[in-house]
């Protein structure tokens, strides 16, 4: 994936939902708000002029060392050029050469555990129009009927920037590759949506990843035998089962009520969803 030295300008923070999804791939509909760059943000995540849009500098605290892009090396037996997908580990690889990679920190929705094994990108789309799915629309319909008709594209749209959609066998497998609106989930599980990368990190693969690159989907039994195995944090984070002093360091901060436990974070801030869905599909937007 190439270093891009480019300028940035405002973060999108929103609440996240605790929707189920039962079907297709989609994202939560957020409110976001804007805040000012900071020079602490490294060239890549840095607002980045997109046409007649500028997308939103990332806050540098989320840029955490697992969420944030960097070369490793590279074990996995996928030949370059092919995009590995471990939603276990919420981690995605772009395989450049061999032993060699790019590695970025992923959020992952209910949708990307329900697909593995091989596929291609049969699909792009820049600023991609968003529709939640009927099954969706059943299961809360406070939260997704407002919306039936779907989102225009858009940085207040549940799949950001661009979107590379899966397909195997010449057909669509409903499982997308997309940016967010809400960079505060990356690293973390959500409720709603398949594989979410930073605005900037899809929109430079999407650049890199042409029709018919081979994407594979980790499962579980192969995450376990390349990441082996991972603990989620109070914070809704994953890190390795034998970073002993950073779990007992979280438990710590959690017991002393030092930090919030994520699940509960996404429970609270449903209401708020609730309530933009509700303001966005009354004014079209």
């Amino acid at each position: 994936m190439g270093r891009r030295s480019v300028s940035r300008s405002r973060v999108i923070v929103s609440g996240l939902l605790a929707a189920a999804l039962l079907a297709g791939c989609a994202a939560e509909p957020m409110q976001p708000a804007s805040v000012s760059s900071s020079s602490a943000v490294p060239p890549e995540y840095q607002d980045r002029p997109d046409g007649d849009i500028v997308v939103p500098a990332v806050n540098p605290k989320y840029l955490n060392e697992r969420n944030r892009r960097r070369w490793v090396d590279y074990t996995g037996p996928e030949e370059p050029g092919t995009i590995v997908v471990d939603p276990y580990a919420r981690l995605l690889y772009h395989v450049v050469e061999p032993g060699r990679a790019m590695r970025f920190g992923v959020a992952v929705g209910k949708a990307g555990k329900g697909f593995s094994g091989n596929a291609v990108v049969g699909r792009k789309e820049e600023y991609p129009h968003w529709t939640p799915t009927k099954n969706m629309i059943r299961n809360d319909p406070a939260l997704y009927g407002p919306l039936a008709g779907g989102l225009k594209g858009g940085l207040d749209n549940p799949l950001g920037a661009r979107a590379l959609y899966l397909y195997r066998g010449g057909k669509d497998t409903y499982y997308r590759i997309h940016g967010t609106m809400d960079p505060s989930s990356i690293g973390r599980a959500t409720s709603a949506g398949c594989i979410r990368l930073f605005n900037q990190d899809i929109m430079d693969m999407f650049d890199e990843a042409a029709l018919g690159t081979k994407v594979k989907v980790r499962s579980r039994a192969e995450s376990l035998m390349m990441e082996g195995p991972v603990v989620e944090l109070h914070t809704g984070y994953v890190v390795p089962a034998d970073a002993t002093d950073v779990i007992a360091q979280d438990e710590a901060a959690y017991q002393a009520g030092l930090e919030q436990d994520y699940t509960q974070f996404e429970q609270e801030q449903h209401a708020a969803a609730v309530a933009s869905a509700e303001e966005r599909g009354a004014s079209g937007n």
